[in-house]
């Protein structure tokens, strides 16, 4: 059994993760403070492709990268970097992807905080970065962990954006789920079986490490969380 797809698989949604934890973290920090029109009409740009179909996010990202658009020839005549047909485009469309899973549950997070702390600490002499790394963070943190959680395990699962701009390639770009889909075509139910299985486990180890995390941060407030 080739493993290379479990290793392609994390790889891609580890990095993806990582990138949208932050992009997620301060887009929601920023937005969440903008007027309400204007934060409307970006909260509704960052979160449509939560709800737009995976090949529609795919197809549209083709359009913008693929190597005969004005930026996919850019990105090649100036980095050497071509998007599609990789491992590395994968990592972009996945994390096109989950952003809005992290967005929107880190926006959530940053809205629920008492901004009374934060004015606390103003008076203090603090600055507005000790105030978002010591302060709000922290308090947000349960939030964060939960759409970081959320954010890998469905890049793990993802499919259809990462399947038509990386394709499928044993050993270069084959994942979990394309491997799953090339298995069921070809008739091998057998191993197909088995990499579901192993997504199966993946996902439900991650989740149950939420809830373990989850619990601790209920167990460390006064009074296990209740007022």
């Amino acid at each position: 059994m080739d493993w290379f797809p479990l290793y392609n698989s994390l790889r891609i949604a580890l990095i993806a993760t990582v990138i949208v934890f932050f992009l997620g973290i301060f887009a929601a920090h920023y937005i969440a403070r903008l007027p309400r029109a204007l934060k409307g009409v970006l909260d509704v740009l960052l979160t449509l492709p939560l709800v737009l179909p995976p090949t529609v996010v795919g197809y549209l990202l083709l359009r913008l990268f693929g190597p005969k658009r004005p930026v996919g020839m850019l990105l090649e005549a100036w980095f050497q970097l071509r998007l599609t047909m990789n491992w590395q485009g994968a990592i972009v469309a996945t994390a096109v992807v989950i952003f809005p899973l992290m967005y929107r549950t880190a926006r959530g997070a940053f809205e629920s905080f008492d901004e009374t702390l934060a004015d606390a600490a103003r008076t203090l002499g603090k600055s507005n970065a000790y105030v978002f790394w010591r302060i709000r963070l922290p308090v947000c943190r349960q939030g964060i962990l939960a759409g970081t959680v959320l954010a890998f395990a469905r890049a793990l699962g993802e499919y259809g954006a990462t399947s038509m701009i990386s394709g499928y390639t044993p050993g270069r770009t084959a994942t979990i789920s394309t491997t799953v889909y090339q298995l069921w075509r070809t008739n091998d139910d057998a191993l197909a079986f088995r990499w579901v299985m192993v997504n199966v486990a993946i996902s439900a180890v991650v989740l149950l490490a939420m809830n373990l995390l989850e619990r601790r941060q209920q167990r460390r407030k006064p009074n296990g969380g209740r007022a």
